[in-house]
């Protein structure tokens, strides 16, 4: 940290500034990723459409559903093609708060950030959205026939995909904490069993409501928290060896 504090407008101009950027970025790469909008659709519900088997289709209930629905896939695409930008604003803006050896850890963090989240999107995209999708046309039936709309599977299918990206960010944040002394890794540790039932409570808000969805993203989570904690205790190992290694070559009295 440094001893020089800034004045709070200039903290808000600088948030002005970064987010300015980000949305920036955003709606530039949305923009771009519109003219494939129908192709990055039919991406996203893949696994929606292998669920209904084949030959199936997705219903258009709305005179304005199918635009409005590309506008969110480009929007969407959009995001993810920023998310680097989005996590290196969101560091930097935190980076002057932090200790001078803390701050070399900005540009990794920002940059595992977007590998996790393109992770955490991934997994949940090719493990858990087939499942899920599975799930809900079992209960198709002789008196109900499952003829799912456009928008509400996109809609589906975009909470997912975010709440896992989001997900991964775990063990990211854990270590974060760590790294800045904010909690210690023995704190974690103890945390767990809270831990696991704040995951819990963050996996049901984050997805429908169905012990299925919740389950595939509440697991992974546990063990990206545990993953956290493990980083953790390297860094207080770590820190303890500096500490050590500084006692050693300070004279004494």
């Amino acid at each position: 940290m440094t001893d020089h504090e800034l004045p709070i407008t200039d903290h808000l101009a600088e948030l002005r500034s970064r987010i300015s950027w980000v949305l920036g970025c955003w709606f530039i790469a949305a923009g771009l990723s519109y003219a494939w909008a129908e192709q990055i659709f039919a991406f996203l519900l893949e696994p929606a459409l292998a669920a209904l088997g084949d030959g199936a289709s997705l219903q258009s209930i709305a005179p304005t559903e199918i635009f409005f629905t590309y506008v969110k896939c480009a929007l969407l695409a959009g995001f993810i093609f920023s998310s680097p930008m989005f996590f290196w604003q969101g560091w930097a803006f935190i980076a002057p708060g932090l200790y001078d050896g803390e701050k070399r850890h900005v540009v990794p963090f920002a940059f595992l950030s977007s590998i996790l989240f393109a992770t955490g999107s991934f997994f949940g995209y090719t493990i858990v959205f087939p499942i899920i999708f599975e799930f809900f046309n079992s209960f198709s039936n002789e008196m109900v026939i499952s003829a799912w709309t456009m928008r509400e599977v996109f809609s589906l299918t975009t909470r997912l995909f975010l709440a896992f990206g989001v997900a991964f960010e775990l063990p990211l944040l854990v270590f974060f904490l760590a790294m800045a002394g904010i909690v210690t890794a023995k704190q974690l540790l103890s945390f767990t069993p809270y831990a696991v039932l704040c995951v819990f409570v963050a996996a049901a808000l984050l997805t429908p409501p169905d012990v299925v969805s919740q389950f595939f993203l509440a697991i992974p989570m546990i063990g990206l928290y545990l993953a956290g904690v493990g980083a953790a205790f390297l860094v207080a190992k770590r820190k303890k060896h500096d500490e050590d290694e500084t006692s050693e070559l300070t004279p004494e009295d």
